[in-house]
């Protein structure tokens, strides 16, 4: 079962990688990780996406709440909530693929931030499955180089 976590942490050096070594420690695989800055510069935000059963589950939160640096905890399992990811995609173009590939930005609703003689840069904001599809798509005619952010995610409501 995927498991996403929102950490809101001490704005200092060391903290993530003492998050990260709870997470290896146990031998539990961190699959995503986002962080960054909140509008309070004393605190960060950090997302993590990892896997596992209940129990894991339960043991992950649990140790989280017990390091001095995690402020608060947000677990999104039960919870409606918002989650997005982030791509930037950088394709080979040529006469012949440039059309196509404007064709399948349009349809995702992402952007072209960038165009250089033989290649665009494609910024695509969606869930996870439609940052799969775009790829999916796109693949065949010739990705060059892909970044991705990870998840982030935000309860729904007050």
């Amino acid at each position: 079962m995927e498991y996403i976590v929102s950490l809101l942490v001490e704005n200092k050096a060391g903290v993530l990688c003492r998050i990260a070594n709870l997470f290896s420690g146990r031998g539990y695989n961190i699959e995503m990780l986002n962080v960054a800055p909140t509008m309070d510069p004393s605190l960060s935000r950090m997302t993590i996406v990892t896997s596992g059963d209940e129990r894991v589950l339960e043991q992950i939160n649990k140790q989280l709440n017990k390091l001095i640096d995690v402020v608060k905890v947000v677990e999104y399992r039960g919870r409606p909530y918002v989650e997005r990811e982030m791509a930037l995609i950088k394709m080979h173009t040529d006469a012949s693929t440039r059309a196509e590939v404007l064709r399948i930005v349009d349809i995702f609703r992402a952007n072209v931030v960038s165009v250089a003689r033989d290649s665009y840069v494609i910024e695509v904001t969606g869930d996870s499955g439609k940052i799969n599809a775009i790829l999916n798509l796109l693949e065949p005619l010739g990705i060059k180089e892909l970044a991705r952010t990870g998840k982030v995610a935000m309860t729904r409501g007050g």
